[in-house]
């Protein structure tokens, strides 16, 4: 069964950093595209950043120029650097890849900017 395990939220005063990480209970070279996503109280997921396995990645507006995805495959682990945080990204931040057929989620994790 595959697992997706987020790490790394917490509270942040605007204009600081966090940086998220996303552990996989499988191998995820084979995987193509993996993505964060965030679902701020009262609003719906949204995506925030997609990779490739070749490592191309695509950006929301909101965070374009702020955030910064990666992957290490031979750790099964992806990244979101976050920088210059505002109070409008306080959201619960989950990770997500398509594993046979299936989107699978991570439980997320919060992540509160506020002064």
């Amino acid at each position: 069964q595959v697992q997706l395990v987020e790490s790394g939220g917490g509270l942040v005063q605007p204009g600081g950093s966090l940086k998220l990480s996303c552990a996989a209970s499988v191998n995820i070279t084979s995987v193509n595209v993996m993505g964060w996503h965030r679902q701020a109280p009262g609003q719906t997921r949204e995506v925030v950043a997609v990779i490739t396995g070749g490592g191309r990645s695509v950006y929301a507006d909101a965070v374009r120029g702020r955030f910064t995805v990666s992957r290490d495959n031979a750790k099964n682990t992806m990244l979101l650097q976050m920088n210059s945080l505002k109070p409008e990204d306080t959201a619960v931040y989950y990770c997500q890849l398509l594993w046979d057929s299936q989107y699978i989620w991570g439980p997320g994790t919060p992540v509160t900017v506020s002064s």
